[in-house]
């Protein structure tokens, strides 16, 4: 499995609230949240790495090209106008991939639940696509996620009109099919990663939900709290199995 991280982001509300670093260098009792995906991903069958990165964090440049990981990191250091953006420059730097498993550096989940999701991905190959939804709303402008009984997704809405429990939890498993949507969607002019994941329920790909018990974002200094009780308390309790 082929693996990317957009670390891009300015992290611009950490700052304001006094936190002096970029938001991939944030610690969960200790480790880094760029360390911490990297590790889950190596444990996951990781063949590569990718991490796109913005051009002002050059403390987080030079943490990546000092570590030592287990599998082959790649960064990419250049700033974009969106997620998205940031989506397009990591498959054009490598246009061979054609499934790919990407995330926001910011988003924190156990290390149980994203193993059983990467095996959905790898055992569903009928799938253009599987999303990693939650019912645990933490973000500010949440991506509701509609589905049908078998988790197949229908629509991708700001509100919640369809009365769907679900949100996006910011983990997106793609093949080919759905890879080739972001370059349409950037020469579309689309520039936001939501409208993207509309344009492939508009193209009629298969796109599945896989639902997490709790995905949290850290978007401030008291989500980092919030996320260290998450993972200390997802450590006694045991791991939700779901079947595709």
């Amino acid at each position: 499995m082929n693996y990317a991280i957009i670390a891009a982001g300015e992290g611009s509300r950490l700052a304001q609230e006094g936190f002096p670093l970029p938001k991939p260098m944030v610690t969960l009792h200790g480790e880094m949240l760029i360390d911490r995906l990297i590790g889950i991903f190596s444990n996951n069958r990781a063949e590569s790495i990718q991490i796109i990165i913005n051009e002002a964090s050059e403390a987080l440049e030079k943490h990546l090209s000092e570590t030592t990981y287990e599998v082959p990191v790649r960064v990419i250091k250049k700033s974009t106008p969106s997620s998205l953006h940031s989506f397009y420059e990591l498959i054009k730097a490598n246009p061979a991939i054609d499934e790919l498993c990407l995330t926001t550096t910011d988003t924190v989940f156990t290390e149980d639940e994203f193993e059983s999701y990467i095996l959905a991905f790898e055992q569903n190959r009928e799938l253009d696509g599987l999303m990693a939804v939650t019912t645990f709303v933490d973000d500010e402008s949440p991506l509701f996620v509609a589905t049908d009984e078998q988790h197949l997704v229908t629509a991708f809405t700001d509100t919640n009109t369809l009365n769907t429990p679900f949100v996006s939890g910011g983990i997106y498993c793609l093949r080919n099919k759905a890879l080739e949507c972001v370059t349409q969607s950037i020469e579309s002019g689309t520039s936001r990663m939501r409208n993207f994941q509309r344009q492939l329920i508009d193209n009629k790909l298969t796109i599945k939900a896989f639902p997490f018990s709790k995905i949290v974002d850290i978007d401030h200094v008291r989500d980092i709290t919030t996320a260290e009780l998450f993972l200390s308390h997802a450590q006694q309790t045991p791991n939700h199995e779901v079947v595709l």
